[in-house]
């Protein structure tokens, strides 16, 4: 009998077992305990395979509170909204929106819950089609009513949908990015704890677009980031995320929902809600190193890219075989420099290669993330000619450049 997949019971070793029947490449039959383990038998005999249930059926009828503010989450798939397929040993998108909101019962004492999915992807699939359809649905949402808006998503590429999300939508309620680092249906999941977080931060005094994630590897804060300083900067920890160049706007502690606020922030109601959605897709970001030839930049030059990010060394530089071909794509594009540094700003004024690099008109990148500037540029470009675009690249707009940089020490 094929098991495989299947909630079973068996009998080994003396002892009853209960668990998920999982894929073997050898003769043991594998079984995952509900703590999350594995665990193999070469001898075992089959006592009962479990009907399978619809996860999350019961939570078709969500009664709503008055007293209560309403939030919508909109999902879009990633580990947040995955389970392990048991089948195949691989993580994939298949919770819904609802299921999601199920598992978190939490959620109903915080606020009413309007869930919808979106897209059921994995971040990586993410594309500036994905980003204008997100944030047309976050204006539709915030437009009629709601105080707040949660976007679950994967970890991969958060941080790009929430530049996007922040250059795009002027927001007068709190748009929450939420992921996790691991799948909801394991016993370390940091899920539940995060989108509690993001709840408690989509009902606060905020008004523009953040990312909230543990702020540790415990299960007791998350940070509140801004959507336009935050870098995933860990494969797998749970604090993954880290605000880069400012500190964290807010600290929100897990289960209270109390929120200590650390850095200034745009508050709710601040700005008036507006949406500028157009993105121009030929914008490329060029990492530099040793010996990379300057053809590459004029590979996208030739087929008609006219925005560039160079992720420089250090204070903003490349070699200086470079500056010929820069200041060739330089007349008719906007090119920017940021650095490889995660912490610092961009300044070309220091060495020659810096004021060469000037004169051949590079624009300097200021403190901005790499990613952050690239979409900043897509944004740029799809809404103004390129000497409009030339002119606001390095003007803060939206929280993306500070005028000077600091050391912050950052509570956790």
């Amino acid at each position: 009998m094929d098991v495989e997949g299947k909630r079973v019971r068996i009998k080994a070793k003396g002892r009853i077992f209960e668990g998920v029947a999982m894929p073997s490449s050898t003769n043991s039959f594998v079984l995952k305990l509900d703590n999350g383990y594995n665990v193999g038998f070469t001898e075992y005999e089959l006592l009962e395979v479990f009907e399978e249930g619809k996860h999350g059926e019961e939570i078709a009828a969500l009664e709503k509170k008055e007293s209560l503010p309403d939030i919508k989450i909109i999902s879009t798939g990633g580990t947040i909204a995955s389970k392990v397929d048991y089948r195949t040993g691989a993580v994939t998108s298949q919770f819904s929106a609802e299921e999601i909101v199920g598992d978190v019962p939490e959620l109903a004492e915080i606020c009413n819950i309007d869930a919808m999915l979106l897209y059921n992807i994995l971040s990586e699939n993410m594309k500036a089609k994905q980003w204008i359809e997100l944030a047309g649905e976050v204006y539709k949402a915030i437009k009629s009513g709601y105080e707040g808006v949660i976007i679950t998503h994967g970890t991969d590429t958060m941080a790009y949908t929430a530049s996007a999300l922040a250059f795009m939508l002027s927001t007068p309620a709190p748009v929450i990015l939420v992921g996790a680092q691991r799948s909801s249906d394991r016993p370390s999941s940091d899920a539940a704890m995060n989108l509690v977080c993001a709840a408690n931060a989509a009902i606060a005094d905020l008004g523009e677009v953040v990312v909230v994630m543990h702020a540790n590897t415990s299960d007791d804060t998350c940070h509140i980031h801004r959507g336009v300083k935050v870098r995933k900067c860990h494969t797998s920890r749970r604090d993954a995320f880290q605000s880069v160049n400012y500190p964290p706007l807010g600290l929100v502690s897990y289960p209270s929902g109390e929120i200590k606020w650390m850095a200034e922030r745009i508050k709710r109601g601040e700005r008036e809600l507006k949406l500028a959605d157009r993105l121009e897709e030929k914008v490329t970001l060029v990492k530099f190193f040793p010996g990379l030839k300057p053809d590459i930049m004029d590979y996208y030059y030739d087929r008609g890219y006219r925005g560039f990010v160079i992720e420089g060394t250090g204070l903003g530089h490349v070699s200086t075989d470079w500056v010929d071909s820069i200041a060739r794509i330089s007349e008719d594009s906007v090119v920017v420099m940021t650095s490889q540094c995660i912490w610092g700003r961009v300044c070309d004024r220091v060495y020659d290669t810096g004021r060469y690099l000037l004169e051949a008109g590079v624009i300097e990148g200021e403190d901005m993330l790499p990613e952050v500037a690239l979409i900043k540029l897509m944004w740029l470009l799809g809404n103004y000619d390129v000497e409009e675009a030339r002119s606001l690249v390095n003007k803060n707009l939206v929280g993306e450049i500070n005028p000077t940089t600091r050391y912050w020490e950052v509570e956790k």
